[in-house]
C-alpha cells in the first residue's frame, strides 16, 4: 500500500505542476489582471494641450539643471560671494562666519539686487507665456532681455573687447550685437575685478589693527605672543561698533548700477 499511494501523491503532484505551467504558458489572458500606470508624457500629434503642458514640464526641468550655473555667471552673486568670503579671512578666522551662512546671505543680498531684473522678466516673458500670449522662442527672448542690459550695465568695455578678441569675432557696433557667449565671460571678469576692489577696501582697516598689535606686542618685548590672539578680538569689537555688516550690505548692494 505504501508504494502505490507515494506513486498516486507523485501523480497528483506532476498533474498540479502541470496545470500551473499551462496557466504560465497560456498568456496574460490566463493571469488575473495587475495593476499598473500608463505614462504618457507627448501625446498624440492631435492633441496640443498634452503636448504643451509636456514642453512646460521639459522646460522646467532644463531650467532647474542649470540654474547653478545661470546663478553664479549671470547675477551678481560673484560680487557678493567674494566679498563675504574676503571679509571672512580680513577677520583671520577660516570657519566663522560657516559657509552656509555666507552662502545663504549671499543669496538674499543677490535676490535684493536682482529684484528689478526678476520683475521684468516676469512681465514682459514669464506671464504672457503662462497666459498663452507669447510663444516659448519669443518668450525666451523677452526674458533674457533684463537680465542681458543688467550684465552690459555691469561690464566693463575693456573687458567685453578682450573677450570679442579672443573669440576671434568682429567687434560689434553696438551692445545689442553683443553675442552672450562674449557677454557672459565680460561680466564675470568684470565682477570678479569689482568684488576685489572692494575686498581691498575693506582688508584695509584689519590690516592697520593687525599693524599696530604687533608693533605694540614687539615694544613691550611679548615677541611669545601670537598678534592673532589679541587683534582678533579687537577686530571684532572695531566691526560690532561701527555696524558693519550693516555697512557692507549697503555698500554691496549700492555697488550695482
Amino acid at each position: 500500500m505504501g508504494a502505490p499511494s507515494s506513486r498516486r501523491a507523485w501523480v497528483v503532484l506532476a498533474a498540479m505542476g502541470a496545470l500551473a505551467a499551462g496557466q504560465c504558458l497560456a498568456g496574460p489572458a490566463a493571469l488575473a489582471p495587475l495593476p499598473g500606470l500608463d505614462i504618457r508624457f507627448v501625446g498624440a500629434a492631435g492633441q496640443p494641450a498634452e503636448l504643451s503642458g509636456s514642453l512646460k514640464v521639459l522646460l522646467g526641468l532644463t531650467v532647474l539643471s542649470l540654474l547653478p550655473a545661470l546663478l553664479v555667471s549671470m547675477t551678481s552673486f560673484i560680487r557678493i560671494s567674494i566679498v563675504l568670503s574676503m571679509l571672512r579671512h580680513a577677520f583671520g578666522t577660516q570657519e566663522t562666519p560657516p559657509n552656509m551662512v555666507l552662502i545663504s546671505l549671499a543669496l538674499f543680498l543677490t535676490l535684493f539686487s536682482m529684484k528689478p531684473v526678476l520683475h521684468d522678466a516676469h512681465q514682459l516673458a514669464l506671464q504672457p507665456y503662462l497666459d498663452g500670449k507669447l510663444a516659448a522662442a519669443p518668450a525666451l527672448a523677452a526674458g533674457v532681455k533684463p537680465l542681458r542690459e543688467f550684465m552690459v550695465r555691469q561690464t566693463r568695455e575693456q573687458d567685453l573687447a578682450l573677450m570679442a578678441e579672443l573669440s576671434r569675432r568682429p567687434e560689434p557696433a553696438s551692445m545689442e550685437e553683443v553675442d552672450m557667449l562674449v557677454l557672459i565671460p565680460a561680466f564675470m571678469l568684470s565682477e570678479l575685478r569689482a568684488a576685489f576692489q572692494i575686498g581691498f577696501v575693506l582688508f584695509l582697516p584689519f590690516l592697520l589693527i593687525d599693524l599696530v598689535v604687533s608693533t605694540l606686542l614687539m615694544s613691550l618685548g611679548m615677541m611669545m605672543v601670537p598678534p592673532a590672539t589679541i587683534s582678533l578680538p579687537a577686530k571684532l569689537l572695531m566691526f560690532v561698533l561701527i555696524d558693519g555688516w550693516n555697512l557692507v550690505a549697503r555698500a554691496l548692494l549700492g555697488s550695482f548700477q
